[in-house]
């Protein structure tokens, strides 16, 4: 055995070398580049480096597509601690001037995405985001007329935002989203509280930003539809007075829950101000979007009143598929620690899956060049039934997500720490809720 081993490898080596000295080199492989944009730093980095982490993960474990080498060129649109859409028209800016960069992922905020999308349409670059929630990015309407409780149509500019046709001057959608909307996010808070916590008689508190006012409107519409009643509006400056007078008399009027819109930064110490005036915890619920959703800065504010607080977001939590179980395992053993994995890894990993079917297609349809950046955006307009780890994903003709589920999450207690519970999703996908 030991004889034929030697004159086997001895072989070889001979053949390797008589080979090397007449075959040329293989040629490198070209490239495609894909901007991320996200706020890597500060406040929101909690939530965004996980998400990049999905996107480098599904890139990792498929480096090549169609013969190029996928080259990721991430960026962060944080400064002094905050998403600043200024640096993230700068992050854009500099993917279209990098004719080898076909499309980007990106961003994570409604704001900066105002100021990004206008910039990538007029050049045809092709934006995929995996956490953008606000209505007019994608339309032209805030709050559709039947969850107005007004029964009127909110439209963007009502709500004085700029819609999805004056940021587009080029008139062809470009921006795409693997989130849900915020209208849904309301009213998937009305059917899990009127359903599920049997609660008929609530009472709802904003933040006087367009965000927590289309929470409300949302939700209050969605509640009375459903047969229950909103008693009372508070509409609260951020940092300015308290909410517990509003708090005593929504309790005198029969308010069994208070729903609210805002961030957490502004609103949880609402939740620790109702102890004193309502049943604690589950007693009396505080609901509210994912401004609060699984934020430590919440229940801290919030205290020993934690429990009972139950929060929505606009996408579907990935451990609960089995559909995700193999991806979120073989990513927890890729990355090793806790913290790299959140609620956004696998949506932002199903966003780069998304990203290269349409790229798989545009290839193709240029014959194996890189393609046009038109060409990829208009493939993405084109995704529809493709299996992901989050669902059967698609777009309908405004660039939303038809995978239009809201999780549900309650606040485990008092600890900052603890890891919010999963304890309802709500699917609008086959029937909105209006």
């Amino acid at each position: 055995m030991r004889v034929w081993g030697s004159l086997a490898v001895t072989a070889l080596l001979v053949a390797c070398t008589a080979c090397g000295s007449s075959a040329p080199p293989s040629p490198a492989r070209p490239s495609l580049r894909i901007g991320v944009d996200l706020p890597l730093t500060g406040h929101e980095a909690r939530a965004s480096v996980p998400a990049l982490n999905g996107i480098r993960f599904f890139v990792q474990t498929h480096p090549v597509l169609d013969g190029f080498d996928v080259v990721l060129v991430p960026s962060d649109d944080a400064r002094d601690g905050l998403p600043n859409s200024k640096l993230g028209a700068s992050n854009v800016g500099k993917f279209i001037a990098d004719p080898s960069v076909v499309a980007m992922i990106g961003p994570f905020d409604a704001w900066v995405a105002r100021r990004e999308i206008p910039i990538a349409n007029a050049a045809g670059l092709a934006m995929v985001s995996p956490a953008t929630s606000n209505p007019c990015l994608t339309r032209d309407v805030f709050i559709p007329a039947p969850l107005n409780p007004a029964k009127t149509a909110i439209t963007c500019k009502d709500a004085g935002l700029p819609g999805a046709s004056e940021l587009r001057g080029g008139h062809t959608n470009n921006y795409f989203r693997l989130t849900t909307t915020d209208e849904l996010q309301g009213s998937a808070a009305a059917d899990f509280a009127y359903r599920k916590l049997h609660v008929q008689r609530a009472a709802v508190i904003s933040d006087h930003e367009a965000y927590g006012q289309g929470l409300v409107d949302s939700f209050s519409g969605r509640l009375t539809n459903l047969g229950g009643a909103v008693l009372g509006h508070l509409d609260l400056e951020p940092g300015q007075g308290d909410a517990s007078d509003f708090l005593k008399r929504m309790k005198g009027a029969g308010a069994q829950a208070i729903y609210y819109g805002g961030s957490s930064r502004n609103g949880c110490s609402i939740r620790a101000a109702m102890k004193s005036i309502f049943p604690p915890g589950e007693g009396t619920p505080f609901l509210g979007g994912d401004g609060i959703a699984q934020d430590p800065t919440c229940i801290s504010s919030a205290g020993e009143n934690s429990p009972g607080i139950y929060a929505t977001v606009p996408i579907v939590d990935a451990a609960s598929r089995p559909s995700a179980a193999r991806s979120i395992h073989d990513f927890k053993a890729s990355f090793g620690t806790t913290a790299a994995y959140g609620l956004y890894t696998m949506v932002a990993y199903d966003a780069t899956a998304v990203l290269y079917a349409a790229l798989d297609r545009a290839i193709r349809d240029a014959g194996g060049h890189l393609p046009a950046r038109a060409k990829v955006t208009a493939e993405l307009a084109q995704t529809s039934g493709l299996a992901g780890a989050t669902g059967t994903l698609g777009f309908d003709a405004a660039g939303d997500t038809t995978n239009r589920i809201v999780t549900v999450f309650e606040a485990a207690g008092a600890d900052p720490r603890a890891s919010w519970k999963l304890v309802d999703a709500v699917d609008y996908s086959t029937r909105l809720p209006y």
